[in-house]
């Protein structure tokens, strides 16, 4: 089973429909979880909380909010794709051999002990969940250009994936790959 993050940026960038696409061509067989970024959805929640202050536990779960809205709009524009709300529904869901979107319960990741944080962003909590499903494979897409030279910790300097990701996959049993859309 693979665990691919869409970056919410694909969406902006125009990039998300055509990813979608390589994503049904090149995984059709196989067992896919797709975890959205919070794109302008997440922009509008950090701007949000720097006009009115709230602290970060809102903020958190008003950016989960915003994954759960990248969620419907991946669904929406491929609804051969299904939305799991729950990790709880994901290994039965995954036998039937679709690709799932997972649209992350906000009461589950308070539980699993996600830290409130603009460090944890979507690219953690796919290494999350590819950890909790004992994926193969975790591939983070991203709609910036990746230096392939750079390092984990050089991508989380370059604010490419998020400050702690490396601590999620520091050590995993998967494979971590992240690719620039143009090379999905």
């Amino acid at each position: 089973m693979i665990v691919v993050k869409l970056g919410g940026s694909l969406a902006k960038s125009g990039l998300l429909v055509n990813c979608l696409q390589k994503l049904n061509q090149h995984y059709k067989n196989s067992s896919v979880v797709i975890v959205p970024g919070g794109g302008a959805f997440a922009d509008q929640v950090r701007s949000a909380q720097q006009q009115f202050q709230f602290n970060d536990h809102t903020a958190h779960k008003m950016a989960q909010l915003a994954m759960q809205q990248m969620a419907l709009l991946i669904n929406g524009l491929n609804n051969n794709f299904v939305i799991a709300h729950s990790v709880a529904l994901l290994p039965s869901l995954l036998k039937q051999q679709k690709t799932i979107i997972w649209s992350p319960d906000l009461n589950e990741l308070d539980n699993a002990g996600i830290k409130p944080s603009w460090d944890v962003t979507s690219d953690s909590l796919s290494a999350w969940l590819a950890s909790t499903l004992s994926a193969k494979e975790l591939v983070l897409v991203k709609s910036a250009p990746i230096n392939k030279n750079y390092t984990l910790k050089q991508l989380a300097e370059a604010d490419i994936i998020d400050p702690s990701f490396c601590n999620y996959v520091s050590q995993v049993d998967y494979k971590v790959t992240v690719i620039n859309a143009n090379e999905l």
